[in-house]
């Protein structure tokens, strides 16, 4: 019996979307036939993305940059949707909302497909399109609450407001629908009338390190500190971390991987010098998405310190805290409402604490750098709530029952 055939199109880069990989390995396993359609315009990832595509059994269909019309038109878009604050047609928001819609477009309507999953806005109206040209079905994954993103600029306000008109007239259409996070599946069903399933951003098992019973080498009064992301930013709570390193009674370092735009890596590092602590400050290069764990695992702790910025950024779990986890590292949240609400389900392997209170932060620092005995117990828990709840080879069943259940076989 041949298997459906399923569709994924995101615009973003396969190496920055590590939940597209996740989904499309898993529905590949299960024994559909899967491509995707992938954008990705940041040459210093594409490098990532290379990896990706001579590892994974599925198809890929690469967008690249927009071509001029399609930059041209989207500025246009917005621009009139800027002006238009009363009601906006659908077109003109698809248009403004992305300069890769015209390519996610035409690229998933050429793949013949019974199941189209959109990721992000840009890749719901191009899976929509996609879907109503072949008359198959439509799926949609939420990794974010988009109604709830900040505004950019130079067309501030419009985003927002046009990821609403967008969602608002697919998701009726939807036959399979997930969300990244309770919190974020609450947000769209006060907002759209569709509850999602939810599936977090965790890893398989597969990757836990094998030296199950390491426990962390630094030290009685050190701890070594761990941030990553694709993007060194200033929106990301790191700078109350340094701050409380710095009220510290223990020597804590910070490592932080990613890519710097605009002189944030040096931003950091220059309070870190005000400071005092700014030798204990290193920069670390991107690496491959695959490596996240297994780079993650020698340290102490990790940080998830979310500013709660935007109703979004207060909503979302990042997949930073499941990497943690199943590293074997402690983790530091910040105390928004999704870490709030996930928090007390870690245990010892996590300390949620406020970004304004510095001294706070120092003095958690200094309980797990000055009891080793505190650390092994976080570790134990992290693994022990990774190996019980918090894995993909648990958590894909969620997507691969929806998947089925969309499709008539469940």
């Amino acid at each position: 019996m041949t298997m459906p055939r399923i569709c994924i199109v995101t615009p973003g880069h396969l190496a920055s979307n590590p939940r597209v990989v996740k989904e499309a390995s898993a529905l590949h396993e299960a024994g559909y036939e899967i491509t995707v359609v992938a954008g990705g315009t940041t040459s210093i990832v594409r490098p990532f993305d290379d990896e990706l595509l001579a590892q994974v059994p599925w198809r890929v269909v690469r967008v690249g940059r927009a071509a001029l019309p399609s930059r041209l038109k989207r500025r246009f878009a917005a621009a009139a949707a800027q002006a238009l604050r009363g009601s906006l047609p659908l077109r003109f928001a698809i248009m403004a909302q992305s300069e890769q819609s015209d390519a996610l477009r035409q690229a998933a309507s050429t793949v013949p497909a019974d199941l189209y999953i959109g990721h992000y806005v840009a890749g719901l109206s191009a899976a929509a399109h996609a879907a109503g040209h072949n008359k198959r079905l439509l799926g949609y994954d939420a990794e974010d609450f988009h109604a709830g993103e900040p505004a950019d600029t130079p067309t501030q306000g419009v985003p927002p407001r046009l990821s609403g008109i967008i969602e608002r007239s697919f998701l009726p259409q939807c036959a399979h629908f997930t969300a990244s996070s309770p919190l974020i599946g609450q947000a769209y069903e006060a907002t759209y009338g569709r509850r999602p399933e939810i599936v977090l951003n965790v890893f398989p098992l597969a990757m836990m390190p094998s030296e199950m019973g390491k426990v962390s080498q630094s030290p009685v009064g050190r701890l070594r500190a761990y941030w990553f992301s694709q993007s060194i930013g200033l929106d990301r709570g790191i700078q109350a971390f340094i701050r409380a390193m710095a009220k510290a009674h223990s020597h804590v370092s910070l490592d932080i991987r990613g890519f710097s735009r605009d002189g944030q890596a040096e931003a950091l590092t220059a309070l870190g010098e005000e400071l005092g602590v700014g030798d204990r400050i290193s920069m670390l290069p991107m690496a491959s998405p695959e490596r996240m764990v297994e780079l993650a695992a020698p340290y102490d702790v990790g940080l998830s310190m979310e500013p709660g910025f935007s109703e979004n950024n207060r909503r979302a779990l990042g997949n930073k805290i499941f990497t943690y986890l199943l590293a074997g590292a402690a983790v530091l949240m910040s105390d928004t409402p999704a870490q709030r609400l996930l928090a007390p389900d870690l245990g010892e392997a996590a300390a949620l604490v406020s970004l304004q209170d510095s001294d706070g932060i120092a003095g958690q620092l200094d309980k797990w750098a000055f009891s080793i005995k505190d650390r092994q117990r976080a570790r134990a828990a992290a693994w022990e709530r990774v190996k019980t709840r918090y894995n993909w080879d648990l958590e894909k069943q969620i997507l691969l029952k929806s998947v089925a259940s969309a499709l008539g076989r469940g």
